[in-house]
């Protein structure tokens, strides 16, 4: 009998994989960065969160390789002193880890939603997807933004401090925003499964409607649902980064790449561009990864492709 290895490597998907060097390049891409991001505590040269090893004097020093720079800071120290290449590759971990766990709210709420409207039917597929066109008529980072300044109201309101939830807040505005797409898309799979022969079979012999959807219905429409999830990731970074540039983001004291990006704003047109550069250029080479993975994806599932 053979292995999941072997099966793995003769399926439709593996090939398409291996014959795109479009996405192979996105996925190597993809996964240098990510683990810069989540090794950044053993690769990072400095630790750019610790107060007592920043020194003044080295703040706004420009690349190693450029006059006035050091071998110390390989690509150059912020407003702060801090060395830009750690503050990247930590800043990158917050921004992948806000985005992953967002796509994953939103994924969830979405999906759940989806599946219950295409399957039930009625007035209740009637009120979740007039709730999903309220909610995609609205600009994405507006509702964001929204959310955000609820969760800020709240927590003043309760007398905490937004900052030791700022992450939570964060993410519940970036996942509750982009769950209508997951709904809308899973709603019409499930349009489409529902009437089929395995679900009629089921209902004859008394599954219950709950473990049709999720045991026989959920597996068939995931397809589609993944396609958006990784196309979404990129998204979801570069919201969040947004949403730090505007300075509603990450507390200061744990800069994302957003804010990395907004400090460096500050120092552009006086001649310090590294510090605003090197983070927009690490999120550029996350978000085109994963689009393009998210684009060869979506190529391959396409059975009009196949």
């Amino acid at each position: 009998m053979r292995g999941w290895r072997e099966r793995w490597a003769e399926s439709e998907l593996w090939q398409s994989f291996c014959g795109s060097p479009l996405a192979m390049a996105a996925a190597v891409l993809a996964l240098l960065c990510m683990a810069m991001a989540v090794l950044a505590p053993w690769l990072a040269p400095h630790d750019p969160f610790d107060l007592a090893s920043l020194d003044l004097l080295d703040a706004r020093l420009p690349p190693a390789w450029l006059d006035g720079g050091s071998a110390k800071y390989l690509l150059g120290t912020d407003d702060q002193g801090r060395d830009l290449l750690s503050a990247i590759m930590y800043g990158a971990r917050i921004s992948l880890a806000v985005g992953c766990a967002a796509v994953l709210l939103s994924m969830v709420v979405g999906v759940s939603a989806g599946l219950l409207a295409g399957y039930v039917g009625g007035r209740l597929d009637a009120v979740l997807m007039r709730l999903c066109d309220v909610v995609l008529s609205f600009p994405s980072i507006l509702i964001a933004l929204l959310i955000d300044g609820l969760g800020r109201a709240l927590l003043a309101a309760q007398g905490g401090g937004h900052d030791s939830l700022a992450f939570v807040v964060l993410i519940l505005s970036i996942g509750l925003r982009e769950w209508a797409q997951y709904a809308r898309t899973v709603r019409g799979s499930t349009l489409a499964e529902r009437d089929r022969e395995y679900v009629q079979a089921a209902r004859l012999i008394g599954v219950s409607p709950l473990r049709i959807m999720r045991r026989h219905v959920l597996p068939n429409v995931l397809g589609p649902v993944l396609v958006l999830a990784t196309i979404q990731v990129a998204s979801a970074i570069l919201t969040e980064a947004t949403l730090s540039f505007l300075g509603v983001g990450v507390p200061p004291t744990s800069p994302s790449l957003g804010t990395l990006i907004r400090v460096g704003n500050d120092f552009l047109f006086s001649g310090e561009w590294w510090i605003t550069i090197w983070p927009g250029l690490m999120l550029v080479l996350i978000a085109l990864s994963v689009n393009l993975l998210g684009d060869w994806l979506r190529d391959a599932l396409n059975p009009k492709l196949l």
